[in-house]
């Protein structure tokens, strides 16, 4: 088989995707529009997903069994790197993100260099479930703390990557842990912050039709998080000293 073509420069957009055949299509196709180089990673779909991509211009990649949305992250990162990317896009595959603010995302890049960009639930938060409302607020709270800066929305799976930060090795975690812990490592091992975009979060479909029932659950999601969190705080010494110094700043935000 022949070594997949370079795009030296180029973003990527990396979607992993469990089971998401009811709205990847349609992700994808919005994504072309605005990103001419995506990545799905199927991370073990039994629904059909990557079936769904066979004739859109798109490099699927398939792990035989779920290994969880932190490895399909990984599988993407490491395929963009090989092909030259110089930063990498990230949304889910579900329909909640919406694609026509990639480059919303990607000129806050150009405005904000060596900075991961996140696309921010911040329009409309009173929409959210309140269960999803508190979880977020309260996982802010903990990666903050442990980044050593405020950040806005540190759950938001859509972001922007520079190519320094996606190529940081032996990240720890998995799920939804690795995106925390990516935040968190660009922090400390980078210097590297992040700068939040306004956006809003999709709960229906633009047919109308509901998207699939999230795989975030907050309860068992959230203790993950933040025992893994806590050990990070602890690791880094003065925990109150530096939960007062974080806690004393804004997070930066791109209103455009």
């Amino acid at each position: 088989m022949a070594e997949p073509a370079r795009r030296d420069g180029e973003v990527a957009v990396v979607i992993p995707a469990l089971n998401e055949a009811l709205r990847i299509r349609q992700v994808v196709e919005e994504c072309l529009r605005h990103v001419p180089w995506v990545i799905v990673v199927d991370d073990g779909s039994d629904d059909g997903t990557g079936d769904c991509l066979r004739d859109l211009p798109v490099t699927v990649l398939r792990h035989p069994q779920r290994r969880g949305k932190g490895a399909a992250l990984r599988s993407g990162f490491a395929e963009a790197l090989a092909r030259g990317a110089r930063g990498v896009l990230t949304l889910d595959g579900d329909g909640q993100h919406d694609p026509s603010d990639l480059p919303r995302l990607l000129a806050a890049a150009a405005r904000h260099p060596d900075h991961i960009i996140i696309g921010a639930r911040l329009r409309h938060r009173a929409a959210a479930p309140p269960h999803r409302r508190a979880a977020n607020a309260f996982g802010d709270w903990g990666v903050a703390w442990a980044a050593g800066h405020r950040i806005a929305d540190t759950q938001s799976g859509q972001r922007y990557y520079p190519a320094e930060v996606v190529a940081l090795r032996d990240v720890p975690g998995e799920d939804f842990v690795f995106e925390a812990q990516m935040l968190i490592s660009a922090a400390r091992q980078l210097g590297v912050r992040c700068v939040s975009v306004p956006v809003e979060t999709r709960y229906r479909g633009d047919d109308g039709g509901p998207l699939r029932r999230s795989h975030f659950r907050p309860l068992r999601d959230l203790y993950r998080i933040t025992s893994h969190v806590v050990r990070q705080v602890l690791k880094h010494g003065d925990v109150w000293r530096e939960y007062a110094r974080v806690r004393a700043q804004a997070p930066l935000i791109d209103r455009d």
